[in-house]
């Protein structure tokens, strides 16, 4: 019987697909589990729901508190049972607590002062209007337990290299093409050389039959005028790009440059909508938009200690492939906390900040004068005619040119927004005599005055 060459290959690339479906099953099956957990985890034993709990939470108890560390407030996983077991305090009294805490701490309850003392005397805000059904869904998600998270951290929002739909990684994938792309050459290069051993084998003389052809640089330099008509264009085009690059001399379009501290303008002002100007405050009565202090990031991040996405969904396969993950957000997080020396365990300023370098994107000329004050509160102009859409930019960069050209076609097409403005109305009536026009541009009202931006 003929020895088939190329078996054990096959066998190989068989047992690869096995392999591979095998990891398919037990990723399937591992979602099911965690289904399962998760599923098992919404239930409690007072009737809570603790999907709706996890809600509640979020929307009344996140800013102060969290599962398994210290805030503001206690850490509140298991909060019912610890109660329970180290302090003999039950559900009625959890209610009480919730709904008036401010009250209990004046009726003497010796727990409630306690608490009181212990975090600084900073009393919990009141929620009365919490049913007993609302807060049996709160309890319940916090007696969810700690594994579950864990579990659905690992599987949906978890590794770079893992969807978040579950399922085949990436890396697999790509790694069988790999493997069966290098099988489908080695055959190929193999079927090539026993081909040619046949060839000659039957006497064919392959160098006589396909002799080989004159180099393609060689039959190019005989051919003069081939070789005059490159030079004319070669000569033409890097003129043509010569002139190009200088031109852009001191134009940084596009400019990206990599922040100590990666803050992300989608997420910000993009997915959380927090206006330019909250960060940005300068740009109101300043010539600068100004850097934001880490004070103001702080205002949020007291609280916001990790990310766990806009919405609490899983990163995007997009974010994934460019190593936007939970982890990477929460990271950057700690950066902050470590320049303006904050301790997270006992939510307090250490005293050991140090200065965060950012890197500028814009960066005018010193002979332009610009004033952010004079478009945005003046003017009225929106910061996305000047700076794009930033709040789609996961890194900021420079949207427009910035060039003097750039700036005078804005003066020229732009109206005046002179309405309720009383710095205005003067200039605006007269001129509005002069040229007939209802409406004046920035260069009809002296926008275009070289003495306007230089100086």
């Amino acid at each position: 019987m003929k020895k088939v060459t190329y078996r054990n290959q096959i066998s190989k690339v068989l047992g690869i697909s096995l392999v591979v479906f095998l990891l398919s099953s037990i990723s399937l099956f591992a979602q099911d589990e965690v289904a399962a957990v998760e599923a098992a985890a919404t239930e409690d034993a007072s009737g809570g729901d603790a999907a709706k709990g996890k809600a509640l939470f979020n929307q009344n108890c996140a800013a102060c508190h969290a599962l398994n560390r210290k805030m503001t407030g206690p850490a509140l996983a298991n909060v019912e049972a610890r109660l329970a077991e180290d302090e003999g305090l039950d559900r009625e009294w959890l209610n009480a607590w919730i709904k008036n805490s401010p009250g209990m701490i004046k009726s003497g309850d010796s727990y409630a002062n306690k608490i009181y003392a212990e975090y600084n005397q900073a009393a919990m805000t009141a929620f009365p209007t919490l049913s007993d059904s609302d807060i049996n869904d709160i309890l319940a998600y916090t007696a969810a337990p700690p594994t579950t998270a864990a579990v659905v951290a690992s599987t949906g929002s978890g590794d770079q290299g893992q969807p978040a739909s579950g399922g085949i990684s990436n890396e697999i994938v790509l790694g069988a093409l790999a493997l069966v792309f290098g099988l489908l050459v080695f055959m190929l290069m193999s079927v090539n050389k026993t081909l040619r051993r046949v060839m000659e084998a039957n006497g064919v003389d392959l160098e006589k039959e396909h002799p080989k052809r004159m180099p393609l640089w060689k039959a190019f330099a005989k051919n003069q005028f081939l070789v005059l008509v490159t030079a004319i264009f070669l000569l033409l085009a890097s003129g043509y790009f010569a002139y190009g690059w200088m031109m852009q001399v001191g134009v940084d379009q596009g400019y990206a440059p990599i922040q100590p501290i990666h803050y992300s303008h989608k997420i910000h002002a993009g997915a959380n909508k927090i206006e330019c100007k909250y960060c940005h405050s300068s740009a109101r009565k300043s010539k600068h938009s100004g850097i934001p202090s880490l004070n103001v990031c702080m205002n949020c991040h007291k609280s916001i200690y990790e990310y766990t996405g806009t919405t609490g969904e899983a990163p995007s396969k997009e974010d994934l492939a460019n190593g936007y993950t939970n982890e990477f957000y929460t990271g950057e997080i700690k950066k902050l906390y470590a320049a303006v020396g904050w301790d997270e365990e006992n939510q307090k300023y250490t005293g050991e900040s140090k200065p965060v370098e950012w890197v500028r994107i814009h960066n005018l000329p010193d002979f332009a004068y610009f004033n952010h004050s004079q478009h945005v509160e003046v003017g009225q102009i929106e910061c996305q005619t000047c700076h794009g859409p930033v709040e789609e930019m996961e890194i900021m960069y420079q949207y427009s040119p910035l060039t003097m050209g750039w700036c005078v076609n804005c003066h020229r097409e732009t109206n005046v927004k002179v309405e309720g403005n009383e710095y205005y109305a003067k200039i605006h009536d007269e001129l509005s005599k002069k040229y007939g026009v209802e409406t004046l541009t920035a260069a009809q009202m002296g926008g275009l005055e070289c003495g306007k931006c230089h100086y």
